[in-house]
């Protein structure tokens, strides 16, 4: 099936689901696949009950405004291509062209207007969501979107004693409310309690926080199960270290040979042997993409 969601712009007569996980990318790693499978997977038999069109997307920035650079955007799409090509995820070029900086909000405001009885979900972590205040707009996102937010840190540092409480239930309800108090107090009165809360269209006439009439509310899920908390930037590093810096005397070709014979071969990547976690976080076709054009070496941060 095609992967672009360019070629699902045109409203459907159903009302559609569209899910959006959004970020650099750079590279694209497991991690980022594993969140976006879990909610196709828990919105698919919802979609299929309520018989509407699901559509859950990557969403490549041109370059983060909290970042000074980024791999070129056609090197991205084309690992995005490769890590989804076997997968029922789509790939939203909306930020990818434009110039940097891309704000969230404005790509919101922009998702909300091209489908305007959608129900639109923008899916992120919570170390992004509890520094939404520090965003253009951030606090405003809800005017346009659902968020779906997930706790990706490795360690969750928390006072509950997880030994004293056998009820998963309770320790769950107590893991969300420690979530909650997380999220900044001007988003919290949104938070609701089931994913199915997200799909369901606040008819109320408001005023949002441009002084503009919007017919529409967002509201927060925060999914206390646990995901991959692994990023491109960890990945990035760990590539850089097992391509050693050429000297400035060898000549490219010769540069490029040394630096794909340092690293672990592909078909280790694909067996899974490789004596590092790249073999856990990187599809193997998204690997040799990387190996072939060089990409986040030593010769390229020189």
């Amino acid at each position: 099936m095609p992967n672009t969601a360019n070629n699902h712009h045109s409203r459907s007569p159903k009302s559609a689901i569209r899910a959006y996980l959004g970020g650099s990318f750079d590279p694209v790693h497991n991690g980022h696949l594993q969140m976006a499978m879990y909610v196709y997977e828990h919105l698919l038999p919802i979609a299929k009950q309520q018989k509407r069109p699901l559509y859950v997307s990557l969403l490549p920035n041109a370059r983060s405004p909290f970042k000074e650079d980024s791999t070129d955007p056609k090197h991205r799409l084309a690992m995005l291509k490769l890590a989804t090509q076997e997968s029922p995820l789509y790939i939203n070029e909306l930020e990818l062209w434009q110039a940097p900086p891309v704000y969230t909000i404005d790509s919101v405001q922009i998702l909300r207007a091209r489908y305007p009885n959608d129900s639109l979900i923008f899916i992120m972590g919570m170390d992004s969501a509890r520094s939404l205040e520090h965003w253009k707009n951030g606090l405003q996102l809800t005017d346009y979107v659902n968020l779906w937010v997930f706790d990706r840190e490795e360690n969750f540092d928390s006072d509950i004693d997880t030994d004293i409480y056998t009820d998963k239930n309770f320790f769950k309800t107590e893991l969300q409310h420690s979530l909650t108090s997380q999220l900044p107090k001007l988003l919290q009165p949104f938070i609701v309690d089931s994913v199915l809360q997200l799909l369901t269209a606040n008819p109320q006439s408001l005023t949002n926080s441009f002084g503009v009439k919007n017919s529409y509310q967002g509201y927060i899920f925060i999914d206390p199960s646990p995901v991959a908390a692994v990023s491109s930037t960890r990945v990035r590093q760990q590539l850089y270290q097992q391509l050693p810096q050429a000297p400035q005397s060898l000549n490219i070709t010769h540069s490029a040979d040394m630096q794909i014979a340092s690293i672990a071969p592909i078909n280790d990547i694909i067996a899974n042997t490789a004596p590092n976690s790249l073999a856990k976080w990187l599809n193997p076709a998204v690997y040799q993409y990387i190996i072939a054009h060089q990409l986040y070496s030593a010769a390229q941060f020189r």
